[in-house]
Formats: C-alpha cells, sequence, structure tokens
C-alpha cells in the first residue's frame, strides 16, 4: 500500500466534509464492528473511517433523528439532575411549632 496516495486520498475527502464534527454511520467489520452505529466524530477521523471503508457520511434523516435522540436524553438527564438537587429536612413537632412562630401547648 502506498502511503502517500492514502494519506492524500483522506485529506481530498477531509476537505469534501463541510461539518467540523460530522456524523458518520459505520458498516458491519470483521473485526466485530456493528453496521448501523452513528457517532459524531472529528473531521479527519470521519475522512480516515470513510477512506478505510468502515464508514459513510450519515444522511440528513439520520442526522436529525441523532440529534433528537440525544437532545432528548439531555432533557431528560437534566430533569434527573434537578429532581436531585431537592432537599428535605425531617423535623420534629416542636422544631416545626417553633419555626411556625406559634407555641404549642403541650399535654
Amino acid at each position: 500500500m502506498d502511503l502517500r496516495h492514502y494519506y492524500r486520498k483522506i485529506r481530498e475527502m477531509e476537505s469534501n466534509i463541510t461539518d467540523e464534527y460530522p456524523l458518520v454511520v459505520s458498516f458491519e467489520t470483521g473485526d466485530g464492528g456493528k453496521s448501523g452505529i452513528c457517532t459524531e466524530v472529528p473531521r479527519r477521523l470521519a475522512a480516515q473511517k470513510i477512506v478505510e471503508g468502515s464508514a459513510r457520511l450519515a444522511t440528513a434523516e439520520e442526522k436529525e433523528g441523532y440529534h433528537s435522540a440525544h437532545a432528548e436524553a439531555r432533557r431528560v438527564l437534566e430533569q434527573l439532575a434537578a429532581a436531585n438537587k431537592v432537599q428535605f429536612a425531617v423535623l420534629t413537632n416542636a422544631e416545626l411549632d417553633r419555626l411556625k412562630g406559634s407555641p404549642r401547648s403541650s399535654k
């Protein structure tokens, strides 16, 4: 394999990719790579994977689905983080009455 030719192809592919972090979809590989996995990667790595034949650029529909799924996951994560911030304290009746400012008659 001619390395100059290989890296020239990667540079050419990289110059054709417009996104800073393009979305690529994997192909099945002989070493265990799964087909159809979407991943957002740097432009150089996307070009390398395309030249090697282990991935392709995602279509507009795939991009939309990927970004909407990640937006939903981020929203759920933010809700869980907000729920974890809720604090509470267990008070006795005497402490509660003292905070309310009304003394309670004791029996």
